[in-house]
């Protein structure tokens, strides 16, 4: 067990403090990179997540809160959204941008409405992917090696299971995308594709999106749907939509996970029992008490 700890850098080794890595590139993508001290990388960074964000804005007008029912608007009500991941721009348009002028009124979207929402809430899970990168980063000798795990987690974003997959994980990638995929249809089909709006369901939708493509791909093709009926099971549809996606943030760590392992030399689940358990020695038999009268051998 040794052996497997010592691929680990010692903290005097190592580029910076993970965590404040992290914290850095949450509030603003590339800062991590940064203090790290790869200057172009940070650069790509920043360009890539907060580009993708000033698209979204853009497309949007901003107005992607205003989705949320005027008796959900409060300074904390955005906060499940995945523009959270990207902290820095989510407060900036919140406060740029907010609600909406008051008094609070619906008002017409933007034709490339739903593509601008979308680009923001990919822009946040980005930046997760990028917290990814530098936290391993800061403990990683290689920068090229530290760049497996936060693809791997971008990879079970995108699809799930396909970050198992590029692990060469075949069996756990196949379970992966059949009960998470799996039940993300039966969610849609039993919500009648409703789900699919996040102007209907704002929190149900941020769940969701956590599914990556699947989601995504579905709401662009049939996301424009309209509801011509009762709806007797939409309910349960919008809950088994919406876990599937937070199901996927399980998958992530689980994929992340096993690239740190495999980077670090760490022992995956179940290898340390299984070698703490050839290493222990064999337990000694206590010898039989000799009975009475007894001349012991």
């Amino acid at each position: 067990m040794a052996a497997a700890h010592s691929q680990i850098p010692p903290p005097s080794t190592r580029r910076g403090d993970p965590n404040v890595a992290v914290i850095l590139t949450w509030f603003l993508p590339g800062a991590g990179h940064l203090y790290l001290g790869r200057g172009l990388l940070a650069l790509a960074v920043f360009a890539l997540v907060a580009g993708i964000y000033a698209l979204g804005l853009w497309l949007s007008h901003g107005m992607t809160f205003e989705y949320l029912d005027p008796e959900l608007r409060s300074a904390l009500a955005p906060a499940l959204s995945p523009e959270a991941g990207n902290l820095g721009a989510f407060l900036w348009q919140l406060r740029r941008f907010g609600f909406g002028p008051e008094p609070w009124y619906p008002r017409p979207f933007p034709p490339y409405m739903r593509l601008g929402s979308m680009l923001t809430a990919l822009s946040g899970v980005l930046n997760i992917v990028a917290m990814a990168h530098a936290h391993v980063l800061a403990r990683s000798p290689s920068v090229r090696a530290s760049a497996r795990p936060a693809l791997a987690v971008g990879l079970a974003w995108l699809v799930p299971g396909l970050g198992h997959l590029y692990q060469g994980r075949r069996l756990r990638a196949l379970l992966v995308f059949v009960t998470l995929v799996g039940l993300f249809a039966l969610g849609t089909l039993l919500a009648h594709g409703s789900n699919l709006s996040r102007e209907r369901h704002f929190y149900y939708w941020a769940g969701q999106f956590l599914l990556g493509l699947p989601a995504l791909a579905s709401e662009l093709i049939v996301g424009d749907a309209p509801v011509t009926g009762e709806l007797p099971l939409v309910e349960v549809g919008l809950v088994f939509a919406c876990v599937a996606g937070m199901l996927n943030v399980l998958a992530m760590i689980d994929a992340f996970g096993w690239e740190e392992a495999e980077l670090f030399g760490l022992p995956k689940r179940g290898e340390e029992r299984a070698a703490a358990e050839h290493a222990a020695p064999p337990p000694s038999r206590t010898p039989a008490r000799p009975r009475d009268g007894e001349v012991p051998t």
